[in-house]
């Protein structure tokens, strides 16, 4: 990267676009679709991402808002958000086939907010009040959590016992905005204790962590994601805040404008962790389009984690396999038999 060009550039960030967690929730609709057909239901949205979601649908997903639309014995999906214990016995209830694509993650919160509460904490969840995630886990123990809703709720936090609180947070939040919460909360609760591992997830930091590094070169920062996934609108905020002149939220290239780009010499392109590179692309043609041919990818991370299906699934996927191969062998002893 070289600062004072006038030639027109891009900056592409990497690590960019699906996470572990999303690619297992995208793959465990698809494969379900195929193996059991639609219609597949999706409790709210499987990622937030409006063109996974349009193109789901289109294969035969059917996403609702809450259990109580799915058609009792149906099978239903779980997203990757994760939901709280109140909502397995909702369809238990109905008798729902569960899949659950939460993400492992996020489980991992769950899992610290069942242990605190077992043990007497308090626990002070940092995130933001009606995101799924935040919800789920709250529902794990409801009466030990307590939302603080970035720095500016510290002030409306109230304690039983200063020597019996944690704090766990939302995995798709800014870094900064969380550790800004979390020293202001200890400002107020000196014994404040921190969960056991960074709740912040792997990829969140990552793609955070590339555009701080190319945002001071950047004159436009484009995010390609949807209005309602978390981690992408805090991307542009990362941006701007790590020296970006404007950023930019997009699902799609077509939403890029003309006037965005006017004075522009480098322009910074990334995408939230429920983003199709597919769609990153598009935006690198619409940019190519304008002038800015000359693409330099900048890698701070090299991701390789991976997460297997829901056991559910992969259950069901290892018995229509085992199936097809005892038919298999039946049929190639057929074959062979004598007339």
């Amino acid at each position: 990267m070289t600062a004072g060009t006038d030639r027109k550039r891009v900056l592409l960030a990497k690590p960019r676009g699906y996470c572990a967690g999303v690619d297992r929730a995208v793959q465990t609709v698809e494969e379900a679709l195929k193996l059991y057909g639609p219609p597949i239901y999706v409790r709210k949205q499987i990622v937030h991402n409006t063109h996974v979601v349009a193109t789901l649908e289109a294969q035969g997903a059917i996403f609702v808002e809450e259990t109580d639309e799915v058609p009792e014995r149906a099978r239903v999906i779980f997203s990757a958000h994760g939901v709280a214990p109140a909502v397995h016995e909702q369809a238990r209830q109905r008798s729902l086939r569960v899949i659950d694509a939460t993400c492992p993650l996020v489980t991992k919160v769950h899992n610290e907010a069942k242990r605190f509460a077992a043990e007497g904490y308090e626990i002070l969840l940092i995130g933001h009040e009606g995101h799924e995630e935040v919800d789920g886990t709250a529902g794990e123990a409801p009466d030990a959590v307590q939302l603080v809703d970035g720095p500016d709720g510290v002030d409306r936090v109230t304690v039983r016992d200063p020597e019996r609180v944690v704090w766990l947070s939302q995995t798709t939040l800014s870094v900064d905005e969380t550790m800004e919460t979390v020293e202001r909360l200890q400002t107020r609760l000196p014994l404040l204790q921190a969960p056991p591992s960074d709740d912040i997830c792997y990829a969140t930091q990552n793609r955070q962590q590339v555009v701080k590094q190319i945002a001071p070169e950047c004159d436009l920062m484009i995010v390609v994601g949807s209005r309602n996934s978390s981690n992408s609108v805090r991307l542009v905020e990362v941006a701007l805040g790590a020296g970006a002149r404007a950023g930019q939220l997009v699902d799609y290239a077509d939403q890029i404008r003309d006037e965005w780009l006017a004075g522009v010499t480098t322009v910074g392109l990334t995408s939230g962790a429920s983003v199709p590179d597919e769609l990153v692309l598009q935006v690198l043609d619409h940019l190519a389009e304008r002038g800015f041919t000359d693409v330099a990818e900048v890698t701070t991370a090299d991701e390789k984690l991976t997460f297997s299906l829901p056991q559910e699934l992969k259950r069901d996927l290892r018995d229509r396999q085992a199936a097809a191969a005892s038919r298999a062998e039946a049929a190639a002893l057929a074959a062979t038999a004598p007339d």
